[in-house]
């Protein structure tokens, strides 16, 4: 591990290379990267996470078990739970999130755009009133967010 206190790897799945990153205990950050070339520090946990993801998008995996530790607000932590909840293939809105949070669709997409953990942290389960698909901060935007739906075999609009 690096000085820094966590290891990095990176997947090509088909939605575009990913960065994955982790403590010795946790999983703290997944984001897309413009290659899959580098970061190999690949640790016991980090293997299982290069394990589930590989599942998923090979449509073996519908839940993933990983240890998690997102940084982020009360507020954040509450929306990103949330999401967790999401059964695969499901879709829920914003306004249905802060609804339940006693919050407002807009904090709920503020805290779905700054989750650290995407796929993981399933934030492309929330869609906009309507089950439009709005917003995504990861890869090519509501592209990817559209292809992991499709991959679970969400009903789109």
């Amino acid at each position: 591990m690096s000085d820094r206190c966590f290891a990095e790897i990176r997947i090509e799945t088909r939605t575009g290379p990913v960065a994955v990153r982790a403590t010795a205990d946790a999983v703290v950050g997944i984001g897309w990267v413009g290659s899959a070339d580098g970061a190999r520090d690949e640790t016991p946990l980090l293997a299982e996470a290069r394990r589930q993801i590989l599942d998923y998008f090979a449509g073996r995996l519908r839940r993933f078990d990983l240890p998690l530790a997102p940084a982020g607000t009360d507020f954040q932590q509450a929306v990103w739970a949330a999401m967790c909840a999401i059964p695969y293939g499901a879709v829920r809105t914003y306004g249905d999130i802060a609804c339940e949070l006693d919050g407002t669709a807009r904090a709920v997409g503020t805290a779905c755009g700054r989750n650290p953990i995407p796929i993981v942290i399933p934030c492309h389960r929330v869609v906009g009133g309507n089950g439009r698909l709005t917003g995504f901060s990861g890869g090519d935007g509501v592209e990817t967010k559209r292809a992991l739906l499709q991959l679970e075999g969400a009903m789109l609009i």
